[in-house]
């Protein structure tokens, strides 16, 4: 299979790694079928949840939605829920209105009538401004501080979280008709520990980008093998970074394992053991079967989900499932 490859209009960014980030790229099925699906989805007006871990690249794919669309002539409006102030944010979302009402500020939704908005870590709205958010989604209306009268905008919202917001749905911090409003076409990006078949394309790419003028960074064998191996926890933006890290430290150099960072060391990762195995021992193919089961659960029948609880691609999981008869 060969290397696929997405170039989206993004911004101009003044970090050198947010740069590195605007191209798309991968091989392993998860991620050509999602940019398989892009121009799709990208034709509607449809609300887009992106999920997926720190770092896996969800501002990116929102990124490519916007860019593939029909309002990319219109600006993209990027808006960190998790770092909104709670002090006037509903100010800042929809805006205010004068004594006569007349606008005074239109707040940065209102704003972006035309165009697309990009709600960052949407978990992270206070309760009492969900249910604003959800009649703008609704309706494409909102109700201004210091006036009655509704005010309308034709935005396209596209968010992300990189929490389980079913549970956070049932734990009462996010409204459930907000969720189910938002995810009316769900993305789930992998993380970089279930996608190892990309991390040697990745390593090479950003290893060309950050050497400039130098020689390229190698790896020897046993090096190659502990970062195929590492778990990533800082997926796709840690990874840049090391690359990054590697080029300004060890220009041209053939890197050995004691080169890399001790958190990337296969003796490191043994260290740190999950489980105690008992004196008396267990039945592997119990316990195994119990964690399915268990993830099953928790993910309600998700298998995509459930897979992602286990630290196991989907393809595992269904192997797994069938080798049980599950």
């Amino acid at each position: 299979m060969g290397i696929t490859t997405v170039m989206i209009l993004m911004y101009p960014m003044t970090c050198q790694v947010d740069e590195m980030m605007s191209t798309i790229l991968g091989q392993s099925p998860q991620i050509t079928h999602i940019l398989r699906t892009v121009p799709m989805i990208a034709a509607s007006d449809a609300s887009v949840l992106i999920h997926g871990e720190t770092g896996s690249g969800k501002e990116l794919l929102a990124h490519a939605l916007y860019a593939e669309s029909g309002r990319k002539t219109k600006p993209l409006t990027i808006i960190n829920c998790a770092a909104l102030q709670l002090e006037g944010i509903e100010t800042d979302l929809f805006g205010r209105c004068n004594a006569e009402g007349g606008i005074e500020h239109r707040g940065r939704l209102l704003a972006a009538d035309g165009g697309t908005v990009f709600l960052d870590e949407v978990n992270a709205l206070p309760l009492a401004i969900q249910a604003k958010v959800l009649r703008f989604l609704e309706a494409g209306e909102c109700q201004l501080q210091g006036s009655h009268k509704l005010q309308l905008a034709d935005v396209r919202i596209l968010a992300a979280t990189s929490l389980n917001l079913q549970q956070e749905v049932l734990d009462g911090r996010f409204r459930a008709d907000l969720f189910y409003r938002l995810q009316v076409v769900p993305i789930s990006l992998p993380p970089l520990k279930e996608r190892s078949g990309d991390i040697e394309l990745l390593l090479r790419h950003f290893g060309r980008q950050f050497s400039g003028n130098n020689a390229v960074v190698r790896y020897s064998k046993h090096a190659e093998h502990c970062l195929l191996t590492y778990a990533w926890p800082g997926n796709i933006r840690e990874l840049i970074n090391f690359c990054q890290r590697m080029a300004l430290l060890n220009p041209g150099k053939v890197l050995q394992p004691e080169d890399l960072p001790a958190e990337m060391m296969p003796e490191h990762a043994a260290s740190q053991h999950a489980f105690t195995l008992p004196a008396t021992g267990i039945n592997l193919a119990q316990v195994e079967l119990d964690l399915i089961e268990q993830a099953l659960d928790l993910a309600a029948g998700n298998r995509s989900k459930a897979a992602r609880l286990l630290g196991i691609s989907r393809d595992t999981l269904l192997y797994r499932m069938q080798k049980y008869s599950l």
